[in-house]
Formats: structure tokens, C-alpha cells, sequence
């Protein structure tokens, strides 16, 4: 195995307030930061997800192996075939597969089997997580904390959508083995999430939640 290289850490220190500052002004940002169903078809410049994707790929993983793969899905045949597909999934979910206690939890949400966001949203994001890796000679290769990686970058791209101007859901319907057939990923890519973005639709409302409050969340000891 190849011996990494190493170089100075590019690391930039800021005094206490400087700190403090920046962390309210990106705790506001992201306080802002709604799950939206309901998605304009006004297109998003490439670009802007290409950056917000090389952004999720700086996050940590597993022996630095980077076990995820993003594709982006913006031809309207192909998001044509991924709804269909999702919601026959959701429609058996929702008819029997969802336990009574899974859909009392729903139930505020409103969400249903119907997704026309997967057709309206300009953007498609299907992320998936690498179980293992393959070498140059076509042997596998073990990959570690494979979930804990992908969900890091998952969340980086999320911010970073975000923090270009952007709306996102997560889409999550089980199970997902379509989007390797749709999509043509080899075999040790599994489907880990869709990650639906673009602008938010004209007048969209989401519901009225709060999130938990600091001392629920944390434990200083």
C-alpha cells in the first residue's frame, strides 16, 4: 500500500468573539433550513450542485475511503421512471407494509403516496454507499463505518444546498433497490438516500415545528 504524504494542516484560528460570531450566524442560517415537498420546475444552474457535491465529498470517512457515489438525476425521462417506481413502493408502504405506530407518526406531516416532486424538482440527487471498494485488479476492498460516512456527507451536502439558496427533502423509500436498476450502479453500491433539491414552489408552507431545545439534546459533563 501506498504511503500517504502529508502537509501542513490549513487550519485558521479565529479569537473567542470571532468564534462565537460565526457559529451564531451559521446557527441562524441553518435554523431557517425546511424540509419542502413542493417544488418549482425553475432550473438551477449545474454548477451550483457540482460545487455543493464537491463539498460533501471533503467529509471524513472509514480509513479515508470516501464509500459514496452521487448521482445526478436531471433528465425528465429518468425522474419520469424514478417516481413511478418510488411510489409503487410508497403506495404498499402506506397500504400494509408501515406499522399503525410508523403512520401515527406521519400523520402531522401529511405526506402520502403520491411523490411529484421526484418529476418537478429540477434535481435529483440519488446518493449511494459503497459496502465495499474494488483495486485495480478487480478484488474487493473493505470499507469501514460505511453508514456513519455517507450519512456525514449526506448532512455536508444538505448544509451546503442550503447555504447556496436552495431547498431539499430527503427521500427515503423502502425498499430503494430500483434506483440500482434505473441508475445502472454496480453491485457493491447500495441506495442509500434521494436527496431532492431546487427552489422552493411559489407560496409553499411546511408544518409548524419546533426542535428540541439545547438541554433535551446535550449533556455537559
Amino acid at each position: 500500500m501506498t504511503q500517504p504524504q502529508f502537509i501542513p494542516l490549513s487550519f485558521r484560528e479565529y479569537p473567542p468573539a470571532g468564534m462565537q460570531q460565526r457559529a451564531d450566524e451559521f446557527y441562524v442560517e441553518m435554523k431557517r433550513r425546511r424540509t419542502v415537498r413542493d417544488f418549482s420546475e425553475r432550473p438551477v444552474p449545474r454548477h451550483i450542485i457540482e460545487t455543493c457535491i464537491r463539498t460533501a465529498g471533503t467529509a471524513p470517512s472509514g480509513a479515508n475511503q470516501q464509500p459514496w457515489h452521487f448521482v445526478v438525476v436531471s433528465d425528465p425521462d429518468i425522474k419520469r421512471q424514478i417516481r413511478l417506481a418510488a411510489e409503487q413502493e410508497e403506495r404498499a408502504f402506506y397500504a400494509g407494509r408501515a406499522s399503525e405506530e410508523w403512520l401515527d407518526a406521519l400523520e402531522h406531516l401529511g405526506t402520502d403516496a403520491s411523490k411529484p416532486f421526484l418529476e418537478t424538482a429540477p434535481f435529483l440527487i440519488a446518493i449511494f454507499a459503497q459496502r465495499y471498494g474494488l483495486d485495480e485488479e478487480g478484488e474487493k476492498v473493505k470499507h469501514y463505518y460505511v453508514n456513519e460516512s455517507v450519512g456525514i456527507a449526506t448532512g455536508l451536502l444538505i448544509a451546503a444546498l442550503h447555504h447556496a439558496g436552495l431547498a431539499t427533502l430527503t427521500h427515503t423509500p423502502s425498499p430503494m433497490g430500483f434506483l440500482s436498476t434505473i441508475l445502472q450502479r454496480p453491485a457493491n453500491e447500495r441506495p442509500y438516500l434521494i436527496l431532492v433539491t431546487g427552489y422552493p414552489a411559489a407560496g409553499v408552507q411546511v408544518p409548524d415545528i419546533d426542535k428540541k431545545s439545547l438541554d433535551d439534546i446535550t449533556t455537559f459533563l
